[in-house]
């Protein structure tokens, strides 16, 4: 199984990526010798206690982890260090261990061990653990005070510039280099700023591809966040302007001091000789540039339409127009009768539900789609096969609706609890990098006073964290907010029919140029991306529909409102404004990006569905291209801002004191269509909501026992837990023969007794129990799928198919969405189509079948040929075939094909951690009292 490039966008960056041969251990130490300190910042540990707030309400029963380590800045000589022999620079690397650690540590977990794998996250500092305090640039109303144990920043500010410019200051000692870094990628300049790496080039382009904005328009869209929110809106610019003022301060105070981060240096914007260069200090539009970054990437559902178009014309070229909308129907499963759900109350909320009769649709002719292109005019490097390839990746990975979406929860109302106050483990699952996306903190200040995680470079509010008495944390959900236009053309390419007027496309172009650094020694290049806008949003393809040449273009409602969610973020951190579960839930009702909410505070637990979800037009289908026309726009569509009616907040999915949530990206209530396939029998929320509802069940939940509930699940193989038994149960219906097969079927029938885990022997053994079973099944499963169903869907429509659904995502491969080493597994993949496809086979009943049997024909014994023919062969691969190795591992090596890489974004390496399927930043909360 050949590996393919990781389609997880972050997971590809290289900046550095290695570095030249001259940088021999012993010219390192001399290097090294000329770089220490006097250069390197000292802040002193004051003696005396640090300011602390009162009105903590957790009672010691509030956790909170985030690996590898708060401290994302490295000097040139930590690098060097680093690079040549793995030294550390301090808290760079201090949570991984136990992040790691509770993969074999969760089954003895009791209460009082949680903080053996978590961290207290008490609001302040003890007195003797006061690692550090300081006034950042010598201002009087804001103190940052470091921890001993992990460096997290206490930021604590008697006025509400100061503790923003606190905030500001804090972020930049942990993470600037990264910021900078996503500042540029918001911009679609990341080569020109960090090298010319095919990944680099990638990277830019899936962003540009997204949100080609001007210089203005990104002003405009705080400029508009501003005037539309009243006090709050002039409240959140201060707060920005006040958050900047502190990351340019210590810009400077590192520039100065030079101890900036050396990865300045090593692309070539600072001498490290001269200290010649310069750091660009921030300014709001870069935080746009970066919101939108991490709004694309996490909180904008939908699209696909074309893809979908694509699919359903196979199916119906396969079976007729009615046959094969019924097969593509079936296999949409836009409501899957079994699909696990979030509101499990019986409650519906209809959204993007299927009209009865669909209007407006502008599907494509067959073999007329086209990519629009992005890149032009390559020159050097740009112009190479792995250059294209990378371009190519990114622009499957923007077009398609399979969005990443890697977070959990699992909350418990008091109810179901042995103290009676609800219980939370969740978190969001954004991957692994070195530094960390997030940074943690604690901000306390008039009108602030939260602790927690936050986007790097965002972080002037808690985004996910804890109040003085309630928590929230959030998951993606990935409801549609994007639809696809046909505008007509007219005249040439580039102008099309708006409103009935002969319009011409707005173009917008980035051309970017590198050239080799010490960080990345890729060759000069350089190439232009090039976009067309419309009034119905970016130019993706262009096609023929009906014989007249369109252009199929992208409009989400968050398009030109990347600033809007600053208004929630700002509310979930005021202890003025959230007192319950209702007024979480409003502010999260301010946040347009699509995300699950969750809270609990001591006597609640609430859940909100958030995002700008548009009102379409009656008759409007939103799984395919509509024509450009305004019988089908958005209902009250002002493209000049692009807003329009959305639906209410009572017509998202929310409850109050529901018995458990559980989350992991699933379906999120009845009738509530999500834009990625997927949701149906067997989702990955299947094994939080099996653990959680049998905990619930048997009342007295604890902080351990549900957090052992998420770990469990954090190592289990959903096919082996869920489809599996059923794969054996068609074998079992005759005597095997076959010797080596007999075996198999053994170890798997074994490995599904012990639970079905991806678990070491060991800690740190690096080995597997029931390796041989997972070995197999891994090379197995995408055999069994591709013989199940190939046959009888025919090889374009199967083809077809596995372009709006991957087969699989198990932890070592390359060809899911997340990429390997990522972590994420089992969000994307074909187990529900077997399940389903397995029980009718069997003659089980199934709630929302596939339209056919598929598996041997719909014969028993078909089915069993089927499933015993590709286990033998599957059988038959090695370990070497089926782990073929990449820069990470050596070929057949399993246990390393799983490991979890935190992949460098900046100088500093870190070791790879056996594989877990969980949060990276996670919160584990029991509230004991509330104001």
């Amino acid at each position: 199984m050949p590996r393919r490039t990781p389609h997880f966008a972050l997971d590809t960056v290289r900046t550095p990526r290695r570095f030249h041969g001259f940088l021999k251990t012993a010219s390192v130490c001399v290097l090294i010798t000329g770089l220490l300190s006097p250069f390197s910042p000292a802040v002193a540990a004051e003696a005396r206690p640090a300011a602390t707030a009162a009105n903590d309400y957790c009672g010691g029963r509030c956790s909170d982890i985030l690996p590898p380590g708060e401290n994302g800045n490295a000097t040139l000589a930590q690098i060097l260090l680093n690079q040549a022999f793995g030294t550390q620079p301090g808290h760079a690397e201090d949570q991984l261990g136990p992040y790691a650690d509770l993969a074999k540590g969760y089954p003895a977990l009791t209460d009082d061990k949680v903080n053996a794998f978590f961290d207290d996250a008490s609001f302040g500092v003890p007195a003797d653990q006061v690692a550090s305090t300081e006034k950042p640039a010598g201002r009087g109303d804001v103190t940052i005070v470091r921890d001993k144990k992990t460096g997290v920043p206490h930021i604590t500010g008697t006025t509400r510039y100061g503790t923003e410019f606190g905030a500001g200051y804090a972020a930049a000692e942990d993470r600037l280099w990264l910021m900078d870094v996503f500042r540029h990628v918001g911009r679609g300049q990341l080569t020109s700023f960090a090298g010319g790496a095919p990944a680099n080039q990638g990277l830019e382009q899936q962003f540009y591809r997204n949100a080609p904005y001007t210089e203005a328009d990104l002003q405009a869209q705080i400029d508009n966040a501003v005037a539309g929110n009243g006090a709050r809106g002039q409240q959140a610019l201060a707060d920005v302007n006040a958050y900047l003022a502190g990351v340019n301060a210590y810009i400077d105070a590192s520039d100065s001091g030079r101890y900036f981060p050396g990865e300045y240096v090593l692309t070539g914007h600072k001498d490290a000789i001269t200290n010649a260069g310069t750091i660009e200090h921030f300014k709001v539009t870069d935080l746009v540039a970066l919101a939108s970054v991490v709004g694309s990437l996490f909180g904008s559902g939908g699209g696909g339409e074309v893809n979908n178009a694509l699919s359903l014309l196979a199916a119906q070229a396969k079976y007729g127009v009615e046959e094969g909308t019924r097969v593509w129907e079936s296999f949409r499963e836009r409501n899957d009768p079994e699909a696990v759900l979030t509101v499990h109350d019986g409650r519906s909320f209809p959204y993007a539900t299927k009209p009865d009769s669909p209007q407006g649709e502008a599907l494509p002719d067959a073999g007329s789609v086209t990519q629009e292109p992005l890149v032009h005019d390559r020159a050097g490097s740009a112009a190479t096969s792995a250059a294209k390839s990378a371009s190519t990746t990114a622009a499957r990975t923007t077009l398609s609706s399979a969005r990443r979406g890697m977070s959990n929860a699992l909350v418990v109302s008091g109810e179901h609890t042995a103290s009676g106050h609800p219980v939370a483990v969740f978190g969001p699952q954004t991957g692994y990098f070195a530094p960390q996306l997030l940074l943690l903190q604690e901000i306390q200040g008039p009108g602030i006073s939260a602790r927690g995680a936050s986007f790097a470079g965002l972080s002037m509010y808690v985004e996910l964290g804890r109040g003085q008495d309630y928590a929230w944390s959030a998951t993606t959900s990935g409801q549609d907010i994007i639809d696809t236009y046909a505008v007509e053309l007219c005249q040439d390419d580039h102008h099309y029919l708006y409103h009935g007027t002969c319009t011409a496309m707005d173009q917008v172009k980035q051309k970017n140029a590198w050239k080799p650094t010490v960080a990345d020694g890729t060759a000069a290049g350089s190439y232009t991306m090039r976009v067309w806008r419309t009034e119905y949003g970016p130019v993706q393809y262009r096609a023929t529909v009906g014989g007249k040449k369109v252009a199929y273009t992208t409009l989400r409602s968050s398009y030109l409102h990347e600033a809007d969610s600053i208004i929630g973020f700002q509310m979930l951190n005021d202890p003025g404004f959230v007192k319950g579960p209702q007024d979480f839930q409003q502010a999260a009702q301010h946040i347009n990006y699509t995300f699950n909410w969750f809270y609990a505070d001591s006597r609640h637990t609430a859940y909100y569905n958030s995002g700008d979800n548009p009102v379409r037009a009656s008759g409007v289908d939103a799984e395919f291209p509509v024509w450009a026309r305004p019988a089908y726009e958005w209902r009250n569509w002002d493209p000049a801002t692009n807003t329009a009616e959305y639906t209410p907040p009572s017509g998202h999915p929310n409850s109050i004191d529901q018995d458990y949530y559980i989350s992991w990206n699933n379906k999120q209530a009845e009738d509530y269509t999500a834009a990625p396939w997927g949701e149906g029998s067997v989702h990955r929320g299947n094994l939080l909501e099996d653990r959680v509802k049998k905990l619930a069940a048997s009342g007295g939940v604890t902080r351990a026992a549900l957090t052992k509930a998420m770990a469990d699940a954090a190592l289990a193989d959903l096919r082996a837990e869920d489809v599996l038994p059923k794969l054996l149960k068609v074998i079992d219906s005759a005597p095997v023969t076959d010797p080596a097969t007999a075996t198999a079927v053994n170890k798997l029938r074994a490995w599904v007794s012990a639970g079905a885990r991806r678990t070491e022997t060991s800690a740190g053994s690096k080995t597997y129990a029931d390796a041989d079973a997972i070995r197999i099944l891994d090379a197995w499963w995408p055999l069994l799928v591709k013989a199940e169903f190939e046959p009888g869907l025919g090889s374009d429509l199967y083809t077809a198919f596995t372009g709006n659904l991957p087969v699989d995502e198990a932890p070592s491969a390359g060809h899911g969405p997340t990429g390997a080493h990522a972590g994420s597994s089992f969000q994307y993949g074909w187990w529900s189509y077997v399940d389903k496809d397995i029980r009718a086979v069997l003659g089980e009943p199934v709630r929302g079948p596939l339209a056919q049997k598929y598996c041997g024909g719909g014969s028993l014994t078909g089915c069993r040929d089927v499933l015993l023919g590709t286990l033998k062969q599957a059988v038959g691969m090695t370990a070497a075939q089926v782990y073929p190795g990449d820069d990470q591992c050596s070929a057949g090596d399993q246990w390393c094909a799983d490991s979890i890489a935190q992949r460098p974004l900046g100088g500093i390496k870190h070791y790879r951690i056996s594989w877990q399927n969980r949060p990276t930043y996670q919160q584990v909360v029991e509230f004991t009292s509330h104001r």
